[in-house]
């Protein structure tokens, strides 16, 4: 007897675009409209969202194109939303595609031989997940099109834009994307806390315990594949009395760099003098899913290489624990 193989089953996205500034409970309820076509949705706050087809498509028995057409029908009949999707092989391509529908809503179907046909002729910042700055610095170097992004090689392409984005840009602007979609409803917020033992005072004790809310949140956000657009700092005071302020970053991140910055802007907005904290909570507001980020390019080594080992040290709390590396440990001072 001989064995039969099967090439794997093609994935089918579709990615979905809301109006901007949808109300939160519109958003929600066009994210059920989407769980009715299939059971794998994933929310992409404030106003995007992913749905995995391939066993919607079996399940209803039509092209993936038609379940897009239900869709706008249902959410513009019972909702009063038009939406934009767009309809690929992966997460890269439709999400791609839904940026080039025209407005007010349609569905822009592109099927797995029609990748690189489609996407060639783009415009370099059309293609999904290139930020401004990237497609800045590909157009000064002659890469106006995605055809011609995905014709440089992918060493020329990390010189230009670093490493990880390097990457990222030269394999999906040959529809190499591998992601899944993961079924995820994203909490709107994420939150960690510190008490102290006995009241403290501002000064070196709370800016550690400071420092340590930033890492762990980061943590949690990259964990979660979130990022905030905004950090609120609540300060709790002996007495029960509580403090807090909220500002948002300048792009969404995930990146203890930036939250470290924004949460020390905080804590000096609140110009202690003598009052006793109890505890501490710092919250990562506004999230959105971290796909949706463009990863901008900095030309700034140094934050590269922070980046960098911002993972490494993911990886090593993910092998020993949390408490394997921690704050006291990337910044003592030498000496």
């Amino acid at each position: 007897m001989t064995s039969q193989t099967h090439a794997p089953e093609v994935s089918t996205v579709m990615h979905v675009r809301c109006p901007d500034r949808l109300p939160e409970e519109l958003y929600r309820q066009v994210l059920e409209q989407l769980a009715g076509l299939s059971p794998v949705v994933q929310a992409l706050p404030p106003s995007a969202a992913l749905v995995e087809l391939k066993g919607a498509l079996r399940y209803h028995g039509v092209q993936a194109r038609r379940l897009g057409e239900v869709l706008r029908i249902r959410t513009i009949s019972r909702l009063g939303v038009d939406v934009r999707v767009g309809i690929g092989p992966s997460i890269t391509v439709a999400a791609t595609a839904s940026a080039q529908v025209e407005l007010p809503g349609g569905v822009l179907a592109v099927g797995p031989g029609e990748v690189a046909d489609w996407l060639g002729p783009l415009p370099v910042e059309a293609l999904h997940g290139i930020g401004p700055r990237q497609a800045e610095v590909l157009r000064e170097y002659g890469i106006h099109r995605v055809g011609l992004l995905a014709a440089t090689p992918p060493a020329t392409v990390q010189r230009l834009l670093g490493g990880r984005a390097g990457r990222l840009a030269a394999d999906r602007a040959r529809g190499i994307d591998p992601r899944p979609v993961v079924p995820r409803a994203l909490p709107a917020t994420a939150a960690v806390r510190c008490a102290f033992p006995r009241h403290a005072l501002e000064g070196a004790e709370v800016r550690a315990a400071l420092l340590d809310l930033v890492v762990r949140l980061g943590r949690l956000l990259r964990r979660r594949g979130q990022a905030a657009r905004a950090l609120t700092l609540v300060l709790k005071f002996a007495g029960g009395a509580t403090w807090d302020t909220t500002r948002r970053l300048p792009e969404p991140s995930a990146h203890d760099e930036d939250l470290r910055a924004l949460a020390y802007r905080l804590m000096d907005a609140a110009g202690l003098q003598r009052g006793r904290l109890t505890g501490l909570v710092l919250k990562g507001e506004d999230l959105v899913d971290a796909g949706q980020v463009a990863e901008q390019i900095s030309l700034d080594h140094a934050r590269e290489s922070r980046l960098v080992a911002e993972e490494t040290m993911d990886r090593i709390r993910d092998k020993f624990g949390p408490g394997a590396i921690g704050p006291a440990t990337l910044f003592r001072r030498a000496g």
